[in-house]
């Protein structure tokens, strides 16, 4: 006897369930690390021409200039003479002074947007230049291992650092010696910070029993400072308040390839992912929405933190929260810290991010 029964119809709110970074936990094959060297898709198209100066600020204006001219000169063969040369002929003369420049300024002054125009002005094939943040440099090395990663890096003609921080001794000893062996193969570099190169450290540690080795790895950089204001922030209204637990969850079910976390459990999962992993962690999201965003509890996890932020504003990904405003997720000891440039990084980019999202709430 056939039955008249039907399978009861499956929510709408079912099928259009949000996508939650806690449940992922990617695996990322050293080949991707090396890949995926190359700048991040929000600077994918920036040249020096679309870098708009500030016009009371002249040392923008000489960024520009003396970047380009760096880039230039960075045609031609190899430095460290790769191609074959006549067994007659004389070896290059060795570069003398800095072989790389090293832009230092505050937050938002438009440092990343440069170091991206540096890459794609310099004139060589992609494979051959190399783009990252100073934490994928050295997960790269943790993937590769030391001597692999001179072999594959001392093969580029550029490679960029971006958010050139020491956050430790081993950092500033692992960094030094292999920044010390691609100059050595010819290898120009170029890196951003928010510190002078003879100053990386300070707060941090006792730097100054590594004397050496940031003096070192000073010497192969000329200083090129960037003053000015941040641009997220400059002439744009104020970041929006947060939104209420139902309006986040409500866009986050609207809105296709958006994520929907709660924030203290995201900060538990992001404990167990190491940070090389943050970037597949965003991997196809087209937004993030957390829930009940609250102070971060110690400077581990707001490290990790900032290094998700990096992810996030690097993809252009925004980020819809409830809770606590972005600017009171770091204390006043983490602000007033030796990392507090890594905490106003990241409260200046997550607040861009929350402007991203307004869109995403109907009005």
């Amino acid at each position: 006897m056939s039955s008249s029964t039907t399978a009861p119809a499956q929510s709408p709110i079912a099928d259009a369930a949000p996508l939650s970074l806690c449940a992922r936990e990617p695996l990322v094959p050293a080949d991707r690390l090396v890949a995926e060297m190359v700048p991040p898709p929000r600077f994918d198209s920036v040249r020096f021409e679309t870098y708009i100066p500030d016009p009371g600020q002249s040392s923008q204006t000489e960024a520009v200039r003396v970047l380009s001219e760096f880039a230039a000169g960075l045609g031609g063969a190899h430095a460290s003479g790769s191609g074959k040369r006549r067994w007659f002929a004389k070896k290059p003369a060795a570069p003398t002074g800095p072989r790389g420049v090293y832009l230092d300024g505050g937050y938002g002054v438009g440092k990343t947007h440069l170091l991206a125009s540096l890459w794609h002005a310099t004139p060589a094939a992609p494979e051959q230049k190399a783009f990252g943040t100073f934490v994928e440099l050295t997960n790269l090395v943790g993937a590769l291992g030391f001597q692999q990663t001179v072999r594959t890096l001392g093969e580029h003609r550029l490679l960029c650092i971006d958010e050139f921080e020491l956050d430790d001794p081993g950092d500033t000893v692992l960094v030094s010696t292999l920044l010390g062996k691609l100059v050595d193969a010819g290898v120009a570099l170029a890196a951003t910070s928010n510190t002078l190169p003879g100053k990386l450290g300070e707060g941090r540690f006792a730097s100054a029993d590594f004397l050496r080795e940031i003096q070192g790895l000073s010497a192969h950089f000329r200083p090129l400072r960037i003053d000015g204001e941040d641009y997220r922030h400059r002439g744009l209204p104020e970041a929006p308040a947060p939104f209420s637990d139902e309006l986040v969850t409500k866009a986050a079910y609207a809105t296709p390839g958006a994520s929907l976390d709660d924030f203290p459990h995201l900060l538990d999962h992001l404990a167990r992912v190491h940070p090389s992993r943050y970037g597949a962690l965003t991997d196809d999201l087209k937004a993030v929405c957390l829930t009940d965003v609250q102070p971060v509890p110690d400077q581990s996890t707001a490290l990790r933190l900032v290094v998700l932020a990096d992810r996030l504003y690097d993809r252009e990904i925004p980020v819809l929260a409830s809770g606590l405003p972005f600017d009171q997720l770091f204390s006043e000891e983490m602000l007033n810290g030796g990392y507090r440039k890594k905490y106003f990084r990241a409260i200046s980019r997550l607040t861009a991010l929350a402007r991203d999202a307004k869109r995403l709430v109907p009005a």
